[in-house]
């Protein structure tokens, strides 16, 4: 893997210096050091592994977090320096606790719109048209990259995954073309947009990057899109699937939640470049949105159950509480997060970080390092990738932090184990969608990563 050549690579990096950076000690050369490595390389490792070990993520990467810390307070203990430690601990949490609550108002906003049927009614609609195979490999694509930007590409993968599933399971060739397509398209699609993905999230809070610059990325992710979709559609199959029928799955409110999910990323947005503010404080005030309405809701739920009105099969059309969505947050994923954001910030303040950015960024060049981000990002999850480019910070021009940005977000798509859309699609089409099924067309997704490359620095170099 990837993190075994963090080792040789400290020792190219030249020989640890003795001496303070101002009151951080440099310890790449320290037992601590050495064993946070391993600790770090271990955890991941059963990150890797969660789907043969069926070991939650987050259990590893908790633990490491924790460790690392640990060994380092002990060191900066023993060096009177215990403040030191303190202000590095809170420096990272922070980093953590906004995307927190960001992911957490995202996440509730998403239940609740699952819980009203919004995206199976999405579905159904998509399933009742009666379109070709080919109508629908190209419209569940050119979806989820338009939807990705919005909602997080985990989600938008599973729906549009359903409608493959439901118009076209067991038909050869179909099924596994349609999944890699949709992974492609949610990947891409989150490249461009803030909101778009974990990676895009992080480099807009950190304000290296403004909200209307990712828009730059635009036509690059098309690139990154489109041009697989075109040299794997030839081998999709002729003719239609069966028609097939479904009732109405929208509830009531449906449609005005994703309103106000809307209104909640324009006040983020808002809040973010007229008055400064972080954006997660506009989301958290977007969830207040969500909450009167949830009252409101319960209040004509409240009114039903009070009457003589007969209910419908489905029970009251109005019953919702907000607090059940905050419970079926994605609890393991942010727990992860924490996980990964802690113990990658403990190998930058022992200093692993500043080197692996002075011979990554300072002998190979930007270019060729923000290229093999996104190649990196195919094998291990683009979120500790990403953050250790962030907090590593090299000094480089903004065309190449916008295309660290899109290359963490595409380069997932490499493989099928790259991005969680991927994995998730493996287990929602299992045995049609596979690794070896992806990898067969890694070539072709491999071309139009390097097109938006090129096609990124045609347009904004």
């Amino acid at each position: 893997m990837w993190y075994f050549a963090l080792i040789p690579l400290l020792a190219i990096a030249g020989p640890a210096m003795a001496a303070e950076h101002g009151s951080t000690l440099d310890l790449t050369r320290h037992w601590v050091g050495y064993t946070a490595l391993v600790i770090f390389i271990l955890a991941y490792s059963l990150v890797i592994l969660e789907e043969k070990l069926h070991l939650r993520k987050s259990k590893p990467v908790l633990l490491a977090g924790g460790l690392i810390w640990v060994m380092i307070a002990l060191v900066y203990n023993s060096h009177n320096l215990p403040h030191v430690v303190e202000a590095g601990i809170r420096h990272d949490f922070l980093e953590y606790a906004e995307l927190f609550f960001f992911l957490l108002v995202a996440m509730t906003y998403i239940n609740a719109m699952l819980a009203r049927g919004v995206f199976e009614e999405l579905r159904n609609w998509l399933v009742a048209r009666g379109f070709s195979y080919r109508s629908l490999f190209w419209m569940t694509g050119t979806l989820a990259f338009f939807i990705s930007p919005v909602a997080d590409n985990l989600t938008t993968a599973l729906i549009l995954c359903a409608v493959v599933l439901a118009v076209g399971d067991g038909k050869a060739g179909f099924v596994p073309l349609s999944c890699i397509n949709i992974v492609v398209g949610a990947n891409a699609g989150g490249a461009f947009s803030p909101f778009g993905d974990i990676t895009t999230l992080m480099v807009w809070q950190k304000g290296v990057v403004d909200f209307w610059e990712f828009f730059a990325l635009f036509i690059p992710a098309v690139v990154n899109f489109v041009v697989p979709a075109l040299i794997m559609q030839f081998a999709l199959p002729k003719g239609s699937p069966p028609v097939v029928s479904h009732e109405n799955a929208l509830k009531y409110g449906g449609l005005t939640i994703v309103v106000l999910f809307l209104l909640t990323i324009v006040t983020a947005v808002c809040f973010h470049n007229f008055l400064h503010i972080p954006p997660v404080f506009g989301m958290l005030t977007g969830l207040a949105y969500l909450k009167f309405y949830s009252y409101y809701l319960s209040r004509k739920s409240a009114l039903v159950r009070s009457s003589d009105m007969p209910l419908g099969e489905d029970g009251d059309p109005y019953r919702f509480d907000v607090f059940d969505e905050i419970a079926r947050a994605e609890w393991d994923t942010l727990f992860f997060f924490y996980g990964v954001i802690m113990a990658v910030g403990g190998l930058g303040f022992l200093g692993y970080l500043g080197l692996a950015s002075g011979y990554i960024y300072g002998e190979m060049g930007a270019t060729t390092a923000n290229v093999l981000v996104g190649v990196m990002s195919a094998i291990v999850d683009n979120i500790p990738v990403m953050f250790a480019v962030l907090t590593m910070n090299p000094d480089m021009p903004h065309v190449q932090w916008l295309l660290v940005t899109m290359t963490a977000g595409v380069g997932g798509s490499l493989l099928s184990i790259g991005s969680a859309a991927g994995v998730a699609l493996m287990g929602q089409a299992r045995g049609q969608y596979t690794f070896f099924s992806h990898l067969k067309w890694t070539p072709a997704i491999a071309l139009g990563y390097g097109l938006s490359i090129w096609v990124h620095f045609l347009i904004n170099g």
